[in-house]
């Protein structure tokens, strides 16, 4: 396999990672209000917690987040992956029926 086609497969399975996150997420959104500064609150029960934590502690450290706390790695790391995932407007997990 050459690079490039190595860099590809890496790329689809970032996204997928990335869309399989903001689906877990979502399934877990329920209605709330948002803070003064945009942030709500998802509670997310085990096992999809335990998944989303791994998942967000790897990309953290493939994307180079860094915070003060492992919590704020993560959070950044959140970010950076639903900026992945919400980079395609046709996505189902765009639309509030998209569970």
């Amino acid at each position: 396999m050459i690079a490039s086609e190595r860099f590809e497969r890496a790329a689809v399975l970032g996204v997928a990672v990335a869309e399989e996150t903001r689906r877990l997420l979502r399934l877990h959104l329920s209605p709330a209000e948002a803070s003064d500064d945009g942030t709500v609150l998802v509670d997310v029960p085990y096992p999809d917690a335990a998944v989303v934590k791994a998942v967000l502690d790897v990309a953290a450290e493939c994307f180079g987040e860094r915070g003060a706390s492992a919590e704020e790695s993560r959070q950044a790391a959140l970010e950076t992956l639903l900026q992945l995932a919400g980079f395609d407007a046709e996505s189902q997990l765009n639309t509030s029926d998209g569970r």
